[in-house]
């Protein structure tokens, strides 16, 4: 793996897009959520960082004409995609769910919620909305250059 700068960059951009999601949870919602560097969803997106930092370092290694590139940004759009699309929606579909769940416990309808199944709550942070994707892809594609940049790649 060392010495792979696309997959170095790649990797580090992940990486730091989960670990900045914690301090910026508690600039933003005043709470310190450490389970925010191992969860999905959020600001910025991870899952677009790692994409974008790819199909950056794709391009900073094989230049924007090679076909590893395409491949990379065809990637990148349709993860990016999913992540504030499908995803991001199964998110609120959780949410509701969830709130179904309470409001009909909330109103005595407790033979029906004996069965465990009908206790588990769905995981609502899921997805992205569109600005946590576009930070995340920026963040990616800065991290990419400045890890090329120190590395002299560029």
């Amino acid at each position: 793996m060392w010495f792979n700068y696309v997959l170095e960059a790649t990797i580090l951009a992940n990486v730091l897009a989960q670990l900045v999601k914690v301090p910026l949870h508690l600039l933003i919602k005043k709470q310190w959520k450490p389970s925010l560097m191992l969860s999905t969803g959020g600001m910025p997106s991870s899952h677009s960082a790692f994409v974008a930092a790819l199909a950056t370092a794709v391009a900073i290694v094989d230049g924007v004409h090679s076909t590893t590139f395409a491949i990379s940004f065809c990637l990148a759009s349709v993860v990016i995609y999913d992540a504030m699309g499908i995803r991001r929606h199964a998110g609120e579909h959780a949410k509701m769910l969830n709130h179904l769940i309470d409001d009909l416990m909330k109103r005595g309808n407790i033979l029906f919620f004996q069965d465990k199944i009908y206790q588990t709550r769905f995981k609502e942070l899921l997805g992205h909305k569109p600005v946590e994707t576009l930070f995340g892809a920026l963040f990616g594609i800065s991290v990419a250059l400045i890890y090329g940049r120190f590395l002299n790649l560029i």
